[in-house]
């Protein structure tokens, strides 16, 4: 048993996220907040962390921490001695449900110390997601990743025999001069491995990165190519036991990420470190991307934040819209009616269009996007805002005129 199980009624649910924002090496398409060869400032940056979480406790005195995520960067690359120290500084301060849901991302080359993992695992770490990428040498060296596939085998077995019993192994399609069949073989090596969770990213070329710069001399696969290797997957991973249940992300029944959903479904979570982000008390915010000002803030008790935005719940539709899209489950009218106190009648015709094309269906009460509508879900959920922004202005000017019968009764 970790953490304290007790719970009172009146307590609702937390997720707590740490950013480690240390990285061996920076990978060519990673725009995340991550630093090279600043290991020399991880005792620093494990007491500013410690600091915070310390000072941050009182403020989730009634919450129940149900999941924890150490993401990065590379967490790992703390070594297992600062990250027990961290979680044992958790379970200490805040009441961490029994159960709880502690994932550790890792990068294979870092994770393959099967006496490291095991230490990891009996302090509370019950839950592993591995950055494995591809299956193919030449693919991960044409992306800047410095481990091998062999050394992803290693990582996954010394995990496996560290007692991890939720493995979860991230992939990306549309790598530089990657084919269909060479992806196949890829994903095809992931579901060997046996996880519970796969994350399938399609590459995005990102803005400021290496690869950006040199965009124009690779051989990327276009979106067409893109949209046929996605399609493949989500059928040849349901044909192996995996249920899709967000655009990205795969399960076997019961091993959906706890935490990850927080995201999609407005649940609260707190952010540590730079570049981490909150949503709590009905307060979105997040802490600049600057590990030194990470440090000195915390210590000196200076600015820390990039945003801080207080949303009321009823404007709360916009991204309630947004993000249930982006799951299997995707919208319930009557939730939307009952939590945003106006009807769901206004997305009818436009979702109707969408189900025609064969980019939703409604399922049992609940409009949702199919494989095909997850290609395009982007132009979906501009056509959804755009009918809730006409909807908002037909009521303000209803209520202009006096006309109360636009409310919802």
């Amino acid at each position: 048993m970790i953490g304290r199980s007790k719970a009172a009624p009146e307590e609702k649910p937390l997720g707590l996220y740490l950013h480690v924002p240390f990285c061996a090496k920076k990978c060519d398409y990673c725009d995340f907040y991550s630093l090279a060869g600043a290991q020399d400032r991880m005792d620093d940056y494990v007491q500013a962390l410690e600091t915070q979480l310390t000072e941050f406790a009182p403020r989730a005195a009634q919450h129940t921490v149900d999941s924890v995520y150490f993401g990065g960067g590379t967490p790992t690359l703390l070594g297992e001695k600062r990250l027990i120290r961290l979680l044992k500084l958790i379970l200490k301060k805040y009441r961490v449900a029994k159960g709880a849901e502690i994932t550790l991302e890792a990068n294979p080359e870092s994770a393959g110390d099967f006496r490291a993992l095991r230490a990891l695992r009996r302090a509370g770490f019950c839950r592993i997601s591995l950055g494995m990428q591809s299956a193919d040498d030449a693919e991960l060296r044409s992306v800047g990743r410095i481990h091998t596939a062999a050394q992803v085998r290693g990582a996954v077995e010394a995990a496996r025999k560290a007692g991890f019993s939720n493995l979860s192994l991230d992939l990306i399609y549309g790598l530089p001069g990657q084919t269909m069949e060479l992806w196949q073989r890829s994903l095809t090596a992931a579901v060997d491995l046996a996880p519970q969770h796969l994350s399938c990213y399609g590459l995005k070329v990102e803005e400021g990165t290496p690869l950006f710069l040199r965009r124009e001399q690779e051989l990327l696969p276009d979106d067409e190519a893109q949209a046929d290797m996605y399609l493949w997957t989500v059928d040849f991973l349901r044909r192996h036991g995996f249920f899709q249940y967000e655009i990205s992300n795969f399960a076997r029944p019961g091993f959906e990420s706890r935490h990850n959903l927080k995201y999609w479904t407005l649940g609260e979570y707190a952010g540590f470190g730079p570049g981490a982000h909150s949503d709590l008390g009905g307060v979105r915010y997040a802490y600049a991307r600057d590990l030194e000002g990470y440090i000195q803030g915390v210590r000196t008790g200076g600015p820390l934040l990039s945003e801080n935005e207080r949303i009321p719940p009823l404007d709360r539709d916009t991204e309630w819209i947004m993000l249930g899209l982006r799951t299997v489950r995707g919208l319930d009218p009557k939730a939307f009616e009952s939590r945003f106190r106006r009807r769901f009648d206004c997305f009818l015709p436009f979702l109707g269009e969408c189900a025609q094309a064969g980019y939703a269906v409604e399922e049992e009460g609940r409009w949702r996007l199919t494989p095909k509508g997850f290609l395009v879900s982007n132009q979906i959920i501009g056509g959804m805002l755009d009918a809730l922004s006409a909807d908002k202005k037909r009521r303000e000017e209803a209520r202009a005129r006096g006309d109360f019968r636009v409310e919802l009764g």
